[in-house]
């Protein structure tokens, strides 16, 4: 009989490893639980497409983010997924983190106290998951929408467990209680857009990237995100500290910043409860169960760097894929959408 997969999860990831399988001419069904594709992590990411310039040298986490990087832009190039590649700037970056870029072979360059990374940019995060969706359907994926999946999965191969938010309780589903998800809030203020051309970087922080400031591709402005680890998965609301705190940032980054933010918005980053980063492997507690868990905010841009691994990697699925078929742009002003769907603004 022939091996099938069940990937659960449309977000970007979920997606990625969707279309890896699909193009390789492999039966796989896509369960997504809410309405839509990328309507929670993936729909709230930043939409910044990282370099790794900064990533922790020897992690899963930076090669996935370096494997991505030539995948990422042949499905840019191929599918119309709207990219602004207008780089980023790091104010008094320190030589330890020039000298990590240099290592990693990510291309920067020093302007006084300042460190320019000309390859960062920014894409619309829902309409590269859409395009990753379109695409996997197209190549023969299934793809089920507000689909819990519960007596489906003893029907399937494989099951790789792209769940975000709720990846522990998949995995429980199988009996594996190797790891737990503690949703890591992150919130977003909106501004009219001051005239910035390029992403403005913090210093790094143990936990976070930090709160930055960035062009969206609608012409606007995003300051953010806080980073604050909470227990409902449930709760997208704004904190009016936040709000507060990110405003004297966002005011702090872009002097010339005028006016009160349009919009708010939260996204839930799939955070390890321990610490866990990146946990991808077979489950000890199941051998159908491929576990994709515990990736935060960086998947959206190593989700393709993830497939591959997932696909050619641990699978054994390593033949050549069919080539790309011409994508279709997805319209939406994406920094709305997820919020809006949950009834708040």
């Amino acid at each position: 009989m022939p091996v099938t997969y069940a990937v659960v999860g449309g977000g970007v990831v979920g997606c990625a490893v969707a279309l890896a399988l699909a193009r390789r001419g492999r039966e796989v069904t896509l369960f997504e639980v809410e309405q839509g594709i990328g309507l929670a992590a993936s729909g709230t990411n930043s939409g910044i497409l990282h370099t790794g310039f900064d990533s922790k040298l020897g992690e899963l986490e930076t090669a996935l983010i370096l494997r991505a990087a030539p995948l990422r832009e042949e499905a840019i190039n191929a599918l119309s997924i709207p990219v602004l590649r207008c780089g980023a700037r790091m104010r008094d970056a320190p030589a330890e983190i020039e000298l990590n870029a240099q290592i990693l072979g990510v291309h920067v360059v020093r302007e006084g106290t300042d460190l320019l990374v000309p390859g960062e940019s920014v894409t619309n995060p829902v309409a590269m998951t859409h395009a990753l969706c379109a695409e996997a359907e197209r190549v023969g994926a299934h793809v089920h929408l507000h689909h819990r999946v519960t007596d489906e999965l003893p029907a399937f191969s494989v099951v790789v467990n792209c769940a975000g938010l709720y990846a522990d309780e998949v995995a429980r589903a199988f009996g594996d209680d190797s790891f737990a998800i503690a949703p890591r809030k992150g919130e977003f203020l909106v501004f009219p857009d001051p005239g910035l051309t390029e992403i403005l970087l913090p210093l790094p922080a143990p936990r976070t990237e930090g709160i930055l400031a960035f062009p969206t591709l609608d012409g606007h402005v995003c300051c953010g995100p806080t980073a604050v680890d909470i227990e409902d998965k449930s709760d997208w609301s704004v904190r009016d500290d936040a709000r507060k705190t990110l405003s004297r940032r966002a005011k702090a980054l872009l002097p010339g910043l005028v006016g009160q933010p349009m919009f708010a918005y939260a996204g839930l980053r799939p955070a390890g409860a321990n610490d866990e980063n990146y946990v991808i492997g077979w489950s000890s507690y199941s051998e159908r169960l491929l576990n994709v868990a515990a990736i935060r905010s960086t998947g959206l841009t190593a989700a393709l760097g993830i497939a591959d691994f997932v696909c050619c990697d641990l699978l054994g699925v390593d033949s050549r894929p069919a080539p790309y078929g011409r994508g279709k742009t997805v319209d939406g002003v994406w920094w709305r959408r997820t919020a809006e769907y949950r009834g708040l603004s």
